[in-house]
């Protein structure tokens, strides 16, 4: 069939998430960090009062020039506000479920949980520290792993001086827990 004459209902849901975004694992919660939390939370505001406004208004306005069909500020708009109102659907759901956890209550603790930053080597000595964040604030360029991650999952309840099995898609490896660090308390 033509695209000329393919109806808005018929392109993908709408309500996915979108391709890329986490999953959450099933029956699990979402844990966040209190920073994580306000980082999402200040992105959905920002999103609701001031971009969403913006784009409205140009699509508005570029729907009172006449043909729709030819117009690129209309469509891009149209196309623009659908990427809005499905991020604005994905942060709902994600603060609603939301599970915020201060990892300062763990400070000074030498044993790993939620929010650790934790130093360790491999057998070839290769030293590596990592963050366990929430599945929504983890980035992996800053060093930070989902807690769902293989290698959080790894390390979560190990102590200082531990060696733990992380499994690899090159087989099993022995990792050893150097240091274990938390944020201190505000």
């Amino acid at each position: 069939m033509n695209k000329a004459f393919t109806r808005e209902s018929d392109a993908p849901d709408e309500d996915d998430d979108g391709p890329g975004l986490p999953a959450l694992p099933a029956g699990g919660k979402n844990y966040i960090t209190v920073h994580g939390y306000q980082r999402l939370r200040a992105e959905l505001l920002q999103l609701i009062d001031q971009e969403r406004p913006k784009v409205v208004e140009v699509v508005s306005w570029a729907a009172s020039n006449g043909d729709r069909s030819e117009n690129g500020d209309y469509l891009y708009g149209k196309k623009r506000l659908r990427e809005i109102d499905r991020r604005i659907r994905f942060l709902t759901k994600r603060l609603d479920i939301a599970e915020v956890t201060d990892p300062s209550r763990h400070h000074g603790s030498d044993q790993v949980f939620f929010g650790a930053t934790v130093t360790y080597a491999n057998a070839r000595g290769d030293e590596r520290t990592v963050t366990i964040k929430g599945i929504d604030e983890a980035d992996s360029l800053a060093g930070e792993v989902s807690w769902v991650s293989p290698i959080a999952r790894a390390l979560l309840k190990a102590r200082a001086g531990d060696e733990v099995k992380l499994t690899t898609p090159g087989g099993v490896e022995a990792i050893e827990v150097l240091a274990v660090r938390y944020p201190a308390p505000q």
